[in-house]
């Protein structure tokens, strides 16, 4: 008994007969190309996906052909500098370009974004802390332009590569420091709820809380957004509380910062008064007064592994994990000590 033969994939010209237009019209709306009324697109990526076409991969692009589209949901922090970095050197030891994109703020591309992609279509995208809607993930597959997640902000479809860092450990390891050190009375500032690292290295914290047997206090954990300001606002607020932590997790050098400036306007010395750890060890973490005690987090690497991932799917290769996790290290300085009072 022969087994059945499997369906093979339409041509464009099938999809257009079957859509009930023109061959250039399917073409258009598999290139991008916005001179095609929303209603017959949205037929004819609804035939693309009924079929689950694909179109074929054309062989692998030479040195130097194409762009790579790396698209951050924000851009102006030293943390997405030294991401970049990662990804220009592997890029520039494949020969290929980076193009950036930035999402003001927002986790999941717009459609305008996905159709200047489509529009001169790149070897692949690197989303940093962002996701596709599922619509948007089958219309990059239809294409064969692969994409691949760096610090996921959430749980992403299995078949979605995604390169990170161990954020859990990370958050334990800083917590564990301090703890060692002797404080009791600790406080985190997080980052933001809707992001997976932020909520993985909160976790760490209050783990390290749990094996050491103290009561977690959730009105001793804040929220921020990564960024100076809300390490600003936030640290004032722990600092001047009738219950004032000896010790601030932050988590991220960024927000540090901001706690050593909210330290500094309220007279408090760091470490003496409160000791500071943060999450990243960005360059200008050995420039801080004093310097800061961090976790280091692989950002650079980060971006290096993701970009080869991407090259390897966009050669036809199959990476060699689909989940990676680079460790995380504990950097001990200057803004950390033990406890002054009980």
């Amino acid at each position: 008994m022969t087994s059945p033969t499997p369906p093979s994939t339409p041509t464009i010209a099938q999809i257009a007969s079957e859509v009930g237009v023109s061959v250039p019209t399917v073409s258009k709306v598999l290139n991008g190309r916005p001179d095609v009324a929303p209603a017959t697109r949205a037929r004819v990526e609804a035939a693309l996906e009924r079929h689950q076409y694909q179109r074929r991969r054309t062989a692998s692009p030479p040195p130097g052909a194409g762009l790579i589209d790396l698209v951050f949901h924000r851009l102006g922090s030293t943390w997405s500098m030294e991401i970049i970095r990662g990804v220009e050197a592997a890029a520039a030891a494949a020969r290929t370009s980076v193009i950036l994109s930035e999402l003001g703020g927002e986790h999941r591309p717009p459609q305008t974004w996905l159709e200047t992609t489509l529009a001169r279509p790149p070897v692949g995208v690197l989303l940093v802390a962002s996701h596709l809607t599922p619509a948007q993930h089958r219309q990059l597959v239809s294409r064969s332009i692969p994409f691949v997640v760096i610090d996921t902000d959430g749980e992403p479809p299995a078949d979605v590569p995604t390169v990170g860092s161990d954020n859990w450990n990370g958050g334990l390891s800083a917590t564990r420091h301090l703890l060692q050190l002797g404080h009791r009375r600790l406080a985190a500032i997080s980052g933001p709820a809707d992001m997976l690292c932020s909520r993985a290295r909160a976790d760490g914290f209050r783990s390290a809380l749990e094996e050491s047997g103290i009561v977690f206090d959730p009105s001793m954990v804040r929220t921020g957004n990564f960024y100076v300001e809300s390490g600003y606002e936030e640290g004032r607020k722990l600092l001047t509380s009738d219950d004032r932590p000896t010790a601030i997790f932050a988590g991220s050098d960024m927000q540090a910062i901001g706690v050593l400036r909210a330290a500094q306007e309220l007279g408090l010395r760091v470490p003496d008064d409160v000791s500071v750890v943060g999450y990243d060890d960005l360059p200008l973490a050995l420039w801080t007064g004093p310097a800061l005690t961090t976790v280091r987090q692989p950002l650079a690497e980060m971006g290096a592994t993701a970009t080869q991932t991407l090259l390897d799917l966009a050669a036809g290769r199959a990476p060699i994990a689909r989940r990676v996790n680079l460790a995380t290290e504990l950097v001990v300085r200057e803004s950390t000590a033990p406890p002054r009072r009980a």
